[in-house]
């Protein structure tokens, strides 16, 4: 299979408003559900100049695992930012509270592959927003750091 052949995700983004529109300009092509894997998931991710993988997180059971194609992102995690190039990679062991993303602050397009497992009953923190989640039956809920569902 060739990866590009396969079609970007029609949802950018499972992240209630207002974090959703946050995601415009990534692209996930799924590589992993092509295949029907179902204890993790491979992504070819790209971010448009400007555009971030997702809101700083931190996960408590799934790990997660980057590895930089094209472009220049910027990871920023607790410790601060370190700019990426290609064939460097990152990884985010579950439980650490390092939270982290990719951001896009350059004038090219950005490719990386992600990797991440599907433990059953993660959570994931974010401390830059008002958002928390839980995953619950495979699917993601969302709700404020209050307790509030979205």
């Amino acid at each position: 299979m060739i990866a590009t052949d396969v079609p970007i995700r029609a949802k950018p983004s499972v992240y209630p408003e207002p974090f959703a529109s946050r995601m415009a300009g990534r692209g996930k092509r799924q590589l992993g559900e092509t295949f029907g894997l179902s204890n993790f998931g491979v992504n070819l991710t790209h971010l448009a100049p400007g555009a971030s993988s997702a809101l700083r997180h931190a996960h408590t059971k799934q790990d997660e695992f980057v590895y930089i194609l094209k472009g220049h992102p910027s990871l920023h995690t607790n410790g601060g930012h370190t700019q990426l190039a290609p064939g460097m990679c990152a990884g985010f062991k579950a439980g650490t509270g390092d939270a982290h993303r990719l951001l896009n602050e350059t004038q090219d397009q950005v490719t990386y592959l992600e990797i991440g497992d599907r433990t059953a009953g993660d959570e994931a923190s974010y401390p830059d927003d008002d958002i928390q989640a839980n995953l619950v039956n495979g699917k993601w809920q969302y709700v404020h750091k209050n307790g509030q569902p979205y």
